[in-house]
């Protein structure tokens, strides 16, 4: 009913939206006198924010179609590899004889879409052939499809590596490092030839019991059923989802903003004032920021509750009861592909030491094929993103992968 109940606010508001754009569009028109006056600047200024707060936000693009790497600037092409259900592998071709080391990067299923991954993905094409894991949103897969749960998860990560051979790299950003450490610990123990030469693993809740953070409590505190009754909805009519089970996507949305909800309001007051005083590049940066930020996808909704149960309530990975079709996920198994897990210190999502946790389940990895590194003076989203990533992060999992190429 909620779902429903937010499509009726949408279409609502939508009378409200037209008036404003054509406002806006009115008061751009430089013959238009009223627009050179401070009031057509405040007036401008309110139109924009109002759009933007009530607008429909839908998939980014990736927009990468160069890279600057060691031998020059050089075109990458987006092609779309393998297509599933709920998933497509994207592969960034760069227009050189040899792109580098083959890397998958597997993106979090959690609300956000790749593109959040963007700049993570323009900094691995500098030195490497990038393969990356764009998730469907739920609210467009037919019910028809079937469902799909955590153990899917780990399918489609092995088969996409069974795809790209034995010569690739696996990397993780947050949810994908269990689902990924899986599949790998799978792939290990029947001795596959197509198991990844080494394995990053960045900022997972790998073991939540560690330094448990706000979202770790909220799972601890709260039975299964609870979560299911609270937060699982139907697409409601008009999607191509009509009638699937999902963890919608505005509401994942409201948890993040509330984390920090002082935060966005200043910097959507910080945004009318730069639309006042002129200043473009700072009003560009919130745009840029924010049609990423708030661009979000619904969950299926048996694998938001399996990855719940199996991850953050029964801790099943670190106690070794973890399980993938009733088959034992053993980390242990592993004893060729390196591992590197990376953390950030100020992380506030996946508490420090959850991802380090991997070192001592991989016990079948010598010393030598295992490296942890802790980024000091970042938060979750820095492992992977900004000035940190691409001048200290980086670095340290370009020579790991070459190290095990």
């Amino acid at each position: 009913m909620l779902y429903q109940m937010y499509e009726m606010k949408h279409a609502a508001l939508a009378p409200v939206r037209m008036a404003v754009e054509a406002t806006e569009e009115l008061l751009r028109n430089p013959y238009f006198p009223p627009s050179h006056t401070p009031f057509g600047r405040n007036l401008l200024a309110g139109c924009e924010l109002v759009e933007r707060v009530t607008r429909r936000y839908g998939q980014p693009e990736f927009g990468i179609e160069a890279v600057k790497t060691p031998g020059g600037l050089v075109a990458v092409h987006e092609e779309p590899v393998l297509a599933h259900r709920f998933c497509e592998l994207l592969h960034f071709r760069k227009e050189m004889a040899d792109p580098g080391p083959k890397v998958l990067l597997v993106v979090p299923l959690s609300g956000h879409y790749a593109t959040l991954l963007r700049g993570t993905v323009r900094q691995l094409l500098v030195d490497h052939d990038v393969y990356v894991t764009d998730w469907i949103n739920a609210q467009d897969v037919p019910l028809t499809a079937g469902p799909f749960d955590l153990d899917d998860y780990i399918d489609y990560v092995i088969e996409f590596l069974r795809m790209l051979g034995p010569d690739v790299h696996v990397m993780a950003v947050c949810q994908p490092s269990v689902p990924v450490l899986a599949a790998v610990s799978l792939m290990a123990a029947d001795g596959h030839m197509c198991k990844p030469r080494s394995m990053t693993l960045m900022g997972g809740p790998i073991d939540t019991r560690v330094n448990p953070t706000q979202v770790n409590a909220l799972a601890e505190r709260r039975s299964l059923a609870w979560f299911e009754r609270t937060v699982i909805h139907r697409v409601p009519l008009g999607y191509p989802g009509w009638m699937r089970k999902v963890y919608p996507g505005f509401m994942q949305l409201s948890g993040f903003m509330t984390m920090n909800l002082d935060r966005h309001i200043t910097a959507h007051m910080d945004l009318y004032n730069h639309l006042i005083e002129g200043d473009g590049d700072s009003a560009e940066a919130h745009r840029r920021f924010y049609d990423e930020y708030l661009s979000v996808m619904d969950l299926p909704a048996e694998f938001y509750l399996q990855t719940l149960k199996t991850v953050f309530m029964e801790h099943a990975l670190p106690r070794g009861t973890m399980t993938w079709r009733g088959r034992p996920v053993e980390p242990g198994a592993i004893r060729r592909t390196a591992l590197l897990t990376v953390e950030g210190e100020k992380d506030d999502i996946t508490g420090q030491g959850q991802t380090e946790a991997t070192q001592d389940l991989c016990t079948g990895l010598p010393a030598s094929r295992k490296k942890h590194y802790t980024q000091p003076g970042v938060g979750h989203y820095g492992i992977f993103n900004g000035r940190r990533w691409s001048e200290e992060i980086y670095p340290i999992v370009r020579d790991f992968i070459r190290e095990h190429a």
